[in-house]
C-alpha cells in the first residue's frame, strides 16, 4: 500500500486530506510542521508528501530543501498544497524539488488528477 505524509499546521486540512488520500488507497500519517515531518521522514520515507508552505517551526519550503538532501530524499513525490499563489513562490517550490502544486481549497478530483499526472494512482 502506498504511503502519504500530510504536513499542515491545520488539523482540519490534515483531516480532509487524510479522508481524500485514504479514499485513493493511501495509508496516511500526519505532521503539524516541517520539523515533525523531517522526524517522520528520518524514520520512514513516504511515497508521497502533501505539503503546506506556511507553518511554524519549519515551513514547507525549508522542509522540502532538507528532504531533498536526505539519502533517497528524492524518492517521495512532493505536492505543495497551499494558499500561496504568487508565481514566484510556485517557481521557487518547483525549483526546490516539488513535483506538483495545488491551491487550497482542494477536493478529491483535484488531488486525484495531480496524483494521476504524477503516476501515483
Amino acid at each position: 500500500m502506498k504511503t502519504c505524509l500530510i504536513v499542515d499546521d491545520s488539523r482540519v486540512i490534515r483531516k480532509v486530506a487524510r479522508q481524500i488520500l485514504e479514499t485513493l488507497g493511501y495509508t496516511c500519517t500526519e505532521a503539524e510542521n516541517g520539523k515533525t515531518a523531517m522526524d517522520a521522514c528520518i524514520n520512514s520515507l513516504p511515497d508521497l508528501v502533501l505539503l503546506d508552505w506556511n507553518m511554524p517551526v519549519m515551513d514547507g519550503y525549508e522542509f522540502l530543501v532538507e528532504l531533498r538532501k536526505m539519502h533517497e530524499g528524492n524518492k517521495p513525490a512532493v505536492v505543495f498544497c497551499t494558499t500561496e499563489n504568487n508565481i514566484e513562490r510556485i517557481k521557487k517550490a518547483m525549483s526546490g524539488g516539488a513535483n506538483e502544486y495545488v491551491m487550497k481549497p482542494f477536493d478529491l478530483d483535484i488531488i486525484k488528477s495531480k496524483l494521476e499526472q504524477l503516476g501515483l494512482l
